[in-house]
């Protein structure tokens, strides 16, 4: 979800800038250490697609848009640190050049999609590694509940930051229900592509899904 200038107080843009700013510094430490020549082609690539559905966005509340975050899709196939810096420079260049999500609200943009998304899809993709390279059905699965579940807690963020700096307006239960009920059913579509998207790549090079790389069967998705 993107979040326009004004949405949260300057002092809350604040805090959550400096989040993502140490958050993106983290993930470029870890990206230096996990890029290599496969990673670094996939990782261009990675970009491009979650920049492209990015794009297709509709209104949620005022100053909010929804629509897909890649999180999982990105962690997935390239791991949490590169996908964070794949998310992370899709939501600059989106700010900067399209004015996507306001700049004021880039720090806390990138602390919920790049930063609290893909680490949430990564780590629940990780804990079910063992049903992903059980076979093509099993990493489906495995995409599908992990960009579900990147959707809806991304957007808790969103409701944190709301309660901490929103506009005391607004009830934050309404808020908190329309955001996370609305983020459900765009989990549901997230869910869909990642898995295909996930499941097509290591059908033809199981070898760039970074979620299936030390597995003591990875080439088990061909099945």
């Amino acid at each position: 979800m993107h979040m326009s200038d004004g949405l949260i107080n300057a002092p809350t843009s604040v805090i959550f800038g400096g989040v993502a700013v140490v958050g993106m510094a983290v993930a470029m430490v870890g990206a230096r250490r996990d890029l290599d020549d496969r990673t670094a082609p996939m990782a261009g690539l990675v970009a491009a697609f979650v920049f492209a559905t990015q794009m297709l966005n509709f209104p949620i509340l005022p100053g909010v848009s929804g629509h897909l975050l890649g999180g999982a899709l990105a962690a997935i196939l390239v791991g949490p640190f590169v996908g964070a810096l794949c998310v992370g420079i899709v939501l600059v260049v989106q700010a900067l050049v399209f004015a996507d999500g306001g700049l004021t609200a880039l720090g806390a943009n990138i602390t919920n999609m790049a930063l609290i998304g893909t680490a949430a899809g990564y780590l629940i993709a990780v804990a079910l590694r063992p049903l992903a390279t059980r076979g093509r059905g099993g990493l489906a699965a495995t995409a599908f509940v992990a960009a579900f579940c990147n959707t809806v807690i991304a957007s808790l963020g969103f409701v944190l930051e709301f309660a901490i700096g929103g506009d005391a307006a607004f009830s934050l239960g309404g808020v908190a229900a329309t955001m996370v009920g609305l983020h459900a059913l765009i989990g549901i579509g997230e869910g869909v592509i990642t898995a295909l998207t996930v499941t097509a790549v290591a059908a033809a090079r199981p070898d760039l899904v970074q979620l299936l790389r030390g597995t003591a069967k990875p080439l088990e998705v061909r099945t």
